[in-house]
């Protein structure tokens, strides 16, 4: 793939909601961070403005993005957040120009239709992220936060993750790549799929019920979307639901499950996702998966 230029002192990060509403509050002290960072900010005309759930009406979301993704003065974009909203406008959007000048698309949840997409049909990779109310007094100088500074500059990012009894040891290269769950199931049939032959896949969820789980993760066997990986990644699965007649199995159970009959690498308890501690991963660039008895470790191959 294709690796956008990684930022230097005085580069330009735009913010813009292409998706859920987002408060001018919960945006201002991610512009002072990466400002304080030695980097100027364009705040998009989505950020504050609110249309029912969503940050604009899908003219305005898209308008907003798309004007990021064509200034070439801006060398990376920053989601003001996720929610929903990005398949109402993903197939509307021209990257004639952000091929030609490739930038850091950086967020996550609802965000994963526009990895993904950019991974499938551009081969451009972009940074599973922190998004602005991740940055906060209390969290700016926390290591997850500075990863996503480091990724930015290319830094090294080489994470290291304790044991747990579910993983399955093993070591494997590739390249990374994947997102929210429901996300991925979603994009199953559509040209934003994602490729997981010979990659190595990271999922993490929030708030679905137990059943609706195990149904978006056998959407995504079915299509075959764990036959080829080279290993698996699994981040956090937040608040989690269970119906009044209880499903019966637990959310690592359900999991393990799917992939059991496998024997790539699985590497449980990844932190990353939808909690407060979310480290930055590079998708789209060849990382090494190492599992062994006493632990994981997820590095990017700098060198490649």
């Amino acid at each position: 793939m294709q690796q956008p230029p990684y930022l230097l002192p005085g580069s330009t990060i735009g913010i813009t909601c292409p998706a859920g509403f987002v408060s001018n509050e919960r945006v201002a002290y991610a512009i002072t961070v990466l400002e304080r960072w030695g980097y100027k900010v364009i705040k998009g005309a989505t950020v504050g403005t609110e249309y029912h759930y969503f940050s604009g009406d899908d003219n305005a979301r898209l308008r907003d993005l798309q004007s990021m993704l064509d200034n070439p003065e801006i060398d990376a974009i920053i989601m003001g957040r996720g929610g929903y909203g990005m398949s109402r406008i993903i197939d509307q959007i021209d990257f004639t120009k952000f091929k030609q000048h490739p930038k850091w698309i950086c967020g996550f949840s609802d965000i994963t239709v526009l990895h993904n997409h950019i991974h499938a049909n551009l081969d451009i990779a972009t940074l599973h992220s922190p998004m602005c109310g991740a940055f906060k007094p209390e969290t700016e100088n926390s290591d997850y936060i500075l990863s996503f500074k480091k990724a930015l500059i290319g830094d090294a990012l080489d994470y290291a993750i304790p044991h747990s009894a579910l993983n399955r040891i093993g070591k494997a290269e590739g390249i990374l790549t994947g997102g929210n769950v429901a996300i991925l199931a979603h994009l199953t049939g559509s040209v934003s799929e994602v490729n997981t032959d010979g990659k190595i896949l990271f999922i993490e969820d929030i708030g679905e019920y137990l059943y609706n789980l195990d149904r978006m993760l056998l959407n995504l066997k079915r299509a075959g979307k764990f036959d080829k990986l080279k290993g698996l990644v699994i981040g956090s699965f937040t608040d989690m639901q269970d119906t009044e007649r209880p499903f019966g199995e637990t959310v690592e159970q359900i999991l393990w499950d799917k992939v059991k009959e496998y024997d790539y690498p699985v590497l449980f308890n990844f932190p990353c996702g939808h909690q407060d501690v979310n480290y930055t991963l590079s998708l789209g660039l060849p990382h090494t998966l190492e599992v062994t008895k006493n632990g994981g470790r997820l590095t990017l191959q700098r060198n490649a």
